[in-house]
């Protein structure tokens, strides 16, 4: 197990202080106060934003073959728009919604829907950031082919590839754009079919289940957390919010002895703590129920969850489906529910290891920096996309999963 990760090795907290001459080795990082270490990765995710629309943009001639924001253009557009937001450079801006451009071409016969892995995510994300540039035009045209959308019958429930991650393209469409930008009585449908799914599924077990290739899967990619995540940001009936709250409780009696989570049911290898699969996703999860429950317990296993992800966080994985830069997210989203400052520094404590020796464990092999390496889910994308958004550590939000 431990070869999938590199023991943390970091003091669980510090009292922060700069000394003159202070080098960025680790730990001397990790006694830098707050907002001087985000001035560093700030002016490091800028230079690699540059590296990766190089990489995916440029050195292809704005051709475009993967169009997913995953491993593809999208999530090269994704983060242009976040640096856009972050120093309103209207040149970031513009590229970004050429970008777009070219996935929406890319992306016409793929027959995908969601917003990480489909045409939701080109059309939503594209009626956004022409809102920002001002173009009314452009952005009634996504929002009308995103109306256009139809979903394929045999279309899954989970969020990658299926109905949830429909369903999370519209709930970004109507927070960025305004509510009720997508009407709910548009996309109704789709949540009292992912109900009644799941409940024909659990039987009686679990209030709620999916299963995905085979799998009854728990994880934020392609299971329970994910879709569960979801359905918490839809207007639910009474039964249908309270099937949702007994999942996550079924999910929280079932957990392993470590505080770690299942990546399917009946498992019993705890090996993964991903975004994707294991403790990170859930929690982030469980953390959305602790503010729309108003409950402790939702909350306590959340906190229990990220001891699991200090101690077994370090993946040595780069990005944010499977990787460090997911992995500090929780403590983010910890730290905005809480108030901790624990929690902001176990962020901070991880993405110094990033800064600090990702790079140079990537190019010695030691680290896997993803088989798409300039990507947003996989690469170092996420990795620049975590250091951005940093900056204000109140508005965190986990890239295409926390609105």
């Amino acid at each position: 197990m431990a070869d999938r990760f590199f023991p943390n090795t970091m003091p669980s907290t510090v009292q922060e202080s700069f000394l003159e001459g202070a080098k960025d080795t680790l730990p001397e990082l990790l006694y830098f106060p707050y907002g001087m270490v985000c001035e560093k990765l700030k002016r490091v995710a800028l230079d690699l934003k540059e590296t990766i629309v190089k990489e995916t943009w440029v050195c292809k001639g704005g051709s475009v073959s993967d169009y997913t924001i995953y491993t593809g253009a999208l999530g090269t557009a994704f983060l242009l728009f976040k640096a856009y937001k972050v120093t309103r450079d209207k040149n970031d801006l513009a590229l970004c919604s050429d970008i777009i451009k070219a996935c929406d071409s890319a992306s016409r016969s793929s027959g995908r829907v969601t917003f990480i892995c489909g045409q939701a995510g080109v059309y939503s994300i594209g009626a956004v950031v022409a809102k920002h540039s001002g173009n009314e035009q452009l952005c009634d045209y996504y929002l009308t082919k995103f109306k256009e959308i139809e979903l394929p019958k045999d279309l899954p429930i989970e969020l990658l590839y299926g109905r949830a991650g429909f369903l999370w393209a519209y709930s970004f469409l109507n927070k960025n754009i305004g509510r009720d930008t997508i009407s709910l009585t548009q996309i109704q449908a789709v949540v009292d079919e992912i109900i009644e799914s799941g409940r024909k599924m659990g039987k009686g077990r679990c209030p709620l289940m999916y299963e995905w290739h085979g799998k009854k899967y728990w994880g934020a990619a392609h299971g329970l957390a994910g879709i569960m995540h979801v359905l918490m940001d839809m207007e639910l009936k009474a039964d249908e919010a309270e099937d949702v709250k007994a999942t996550l409780q079924y999910m929280i009696r079932n957990r392993f002895p470590s505080g770690n989570y299942p990546s399917s049911e009946g498992s019993e290898s705890d090996r993964l703590v991903h975004w994707c699969h294991g403790a990170p996703g859930v929690a982030l999860t469980l953390i959305k129920a602790a503010k729309v429950f108003s409950s402790d317990e939702f909350q306590q296993a959340a906190e229990e969850a990220a001891e699991v992800v200090w101690n077994r966080g370090l993946l040595k994985r780069v990005g944010i489906c499977h990787g460090v830069s997911g992995n500090s997210y929780l403590f983010l989203s910890l730290y905005r529910l809480t108030g901790k400052v624990e929690y902001l520094y176990r962020a901070k404590a991880f993405a110094c290891f990033l800064h600090a020796r990702a790079q140079t464990l990537i190019s010695e092999g030691v680290m896997h920096g993803g088989d798409r390496p300039y990507s947003l889910f996989e690469g170092i994308g996420g990795m620049a996309y975590l250091f951005l958004d940093m900056i204000v550590p109140m508005e965190t939000r986990f890239p295409a999963y926390e609105l």
